[in-house]
């Protein structure tokens, strides 16, 4: 399984930016999908995650400020980030949990994209 996301970028505070994540494979809609951070220093830590059939939960610090949504006909996942702030600057990693239901289950990893927010 692969995972690709795309979207990040340079932006200013208080901006916003869109990410998102393209999965390869026929049963998406079964992928427990989220979206971790990981700044200089400092562990990868849980954004947003999102389940099959899209609840969701948020990092305390993200919470009312990014969205996470999905869309399993197009095997992708997204995340919105509004009011963005110098803090949320970060490698962004697209993740997903496959279930042993699937042939490929298991835990995968995009190769993470840049978020640089200036103040």
């Amino acid at each position: 399984v692969q995972l690709v996301e795309s979207g990040g970028g340079l932006v200013q505070a208080g901006g916003s930016l869109r990410l998102s994540c393209a999965a390869s494979g026929s049963d998406f809609s079964i992928y427990v999908m989220g979206w971790y951070r990981q700044s200089p220093g400092k562990q990868r830590e849980l954004v947003a995650g999102i389940s099959g059939g899209g609840l969701t939960t948020y990092g305390a610090s993200v919470k009312g400020r990014f969205t996470i949504s999905r869309d399993n006909a197009k095997n992708t996942m997204y995340l919105q980030m509004n009011s963005l702030k110098p803090e949320d600057t970060a490698v962004y990693y697209c993740h997903a949990t496959i279930p042993p239901t699937s042939f490929y289950s298991g835990d995968y990893w995009g190769q993470g994209t840049q978020v640089t927010v200036s103040s």
